[in-house]
């Protein structure tokens, strides 16, 4: 596994714990942006107004949740949004945010 962090299985998914990740504005933007993204994003190339280290926090309580799925790339940390386990798991629940995110509501 080496320098991986731990993510939890879609069976170890929480909807209470997903809930309050999600509930922050920060945290929801790194969803949506990832959403959007063609791509796995490295965790600097994020539209993020806060520091390293509470960016760092932020991606520790998505992964922890299951949202986000990180990985290295030479030094640099990936970051995938965890779609399509999110909805086995939570059906329509990144629909209704991206959506509700794409529309500004």
């Amino acid at each position: 596994m080496g320098r991986t962090p731990p993510h939890p299985e879609v069976s170890q998914f929480d909807l209470q714990q997903v809930l309050e990740a999600l509930v922050d504005p920060v945290r929801r933007s790194i969803v949506t942006q990832l959403d959007a993204a063609d791509e796995d994003v490295k965790c600097g190339g994020f539209d993020m107004a806060v520091s390293k280290s509470t960016a760092t926090h932020h991606f520790k309580v998505l992964r922890e949740a299951g949202l986000i799925r990180q990985y290295y790339v030479g030094t640099s940390r990936m970051n995938a949004l965890r779609r399509a386990e999110m909805d086995e798991a939570f059906p329509g629940l990144l629909d209704a945010l991206t959506t509700r995110q794409a529309t500004g509501r």
